[in-house]
């Protein structure tokens, strides 16, 4: 199903290749250099990666989990497979459920869900239905750039606010602007809550690790006008990548804290399956310099292994590394005067929304 890299067509991708998990027994393919100068000289060089949207009609929209680890029982992820391109991106060996490539597929064949609101009006009408708060941006970004064109994250808060609806979103876009309307009427009713993400403060980095998303400036940027709306809104500095980013920790919360933020997490860099070794592949062409090193701090939290997929620890980093960017989040969330999340979404307004023309009975 992979097909190997050409170095000159991949700009504006996070991946360097298509990486083939192994794990489900899937055929590769490698290009031969010089068959491939072969089939230049015929057919002209290759085409430029293009980023497809194949549409999709799921039965559920609403995923639930009954994990240790995360704070949510229910997400809703309007999109499959993520044009950002985030090459720390947990989520991209989903795309090998498909039999697609975790690497250059995950971001350049895109899955959109445009019955998804139905879906949800439907489910929130079931009479055994009971509400709690639905996590969007958990897997996928709910604002990457196709929500321009398909609006469905915009479409499923339409229901959850008709619905009254709790709903907490995390992104990487300044996208979850164009929705301001919707967030202050939810936020009103302490029915929302919003994690912007960012990562560093270099541009040029940001470019390398998540190449179409917005710059670090405009998150900031959006992290304050949520602000400024009353909207409840957390910064998430996140993934910390050690040698790579964590350079830029007390800046972001310095930032955000001047920008009326009140609460910010982090997360440290994991790297499930194929992610481990497309995260490789990215140092060794971005950052061969400090490969090993990277690679060795990753281990030395995650108990020897390159990912602790464990309930429990696998978002506890343990160590004395974890142990010094804990102590210095600490101190700079202390000297900006942030704390931690502590958001109260209320689940007493939820009322069944309309269904088939049938008005409710307020």
């Amino acid at each position: 199903m992979g097909t190997a890299s050409h170095p000159d067509l991949n700009h504006g991708r996070g991946a360097a290749s298509a990486q083939v998990p192994t794990r489900f027994g899937l055929a590769t393919r490698e290009t031969d250099g010089d068959w491939r100068d072969h089939v230049e000289a015929l057919d002209g060089p290759p085409v430029k990666l293009r980023t497809t949207v194949t549409e999709e009609r799921p039965k559920t929209i609403i995923s639930f989990n009954s994990s240790p680890d995360i704070a949510f029982d229910r997400s809703i992820n309007a999109y499959r497979g993520c044009e950002h391109g985030c090459i720390y991106c947990f989520a991209r060996p989903t795309h090998a459920y498909h039999d697609l490539s975790p690497g250059l597929d995950f971001e350049t064949q895109l899955f959109a869900k445009p019955n998804a609101a139905a879906l949800l009006r439907q489910t929130l009408a079931k009479p055994k239905y009971r509400p709690r708060p639905i996590a969007m941006g958990t897997n996928t970004d709910p604002y990457q750039p196709i929500e321009g064109r398909y609006r469905i994250t915009r479409q499923l808060l339409e229901v959850c606010l008709e619905a009254r609806h709790p709903v907490t979103i995390t992104t990487k876009s300044d996208r979850i602007l164009r929705d301001l309307d919707l967030l202050e009427a939810m936020a009103a009713r302490d029915l929302l809550a919003v994690a912007i993400s960012v990562t560093t403060l270099d541009p040029r980095l940001s470019r390398k690790l998540e190449p179409r998303c917005a710059a670090p400036a405009k998150r900031l940027a959006a992290l304050g006008s949520l602000a400024e709306a009353s909207i409840p809104v957390h910064c998430s500095v996140s993934p910390i990548i050690p040698a790579i980013t964590d350079q830029f920790m007390e800046g972001i919360i310095e930032r955000a804290a001047a920008l009326g933020v009140r609460s910010a997490g982090w997360i440290p860099l994991r790297l499930p399956h194929e992610v481990a070794p497309l995260f490789r592949e990215w140092l060794d062409v971005h950052y061969p310099d400090r490969a090993g090193k990277v690679m060795s701090i990753v281990r030395s939290i995650r108990g020897g292994r390159d990912n602790d997929p464990d309930f429990f620890t696998r978002m506890r980093p343990s160590g004395v590394w974890a142990d010094l960017f804990r102590a210095r989040f600490r101190i700079a969330c202390k000297r900006a005067r942030i704390g931690k999340a502590k958001f109260e979404l209320d689940c007493s307004q939820f009322r069944k929304p309309e269904q088939n023309g049938q008005m409710l009975l307020l």
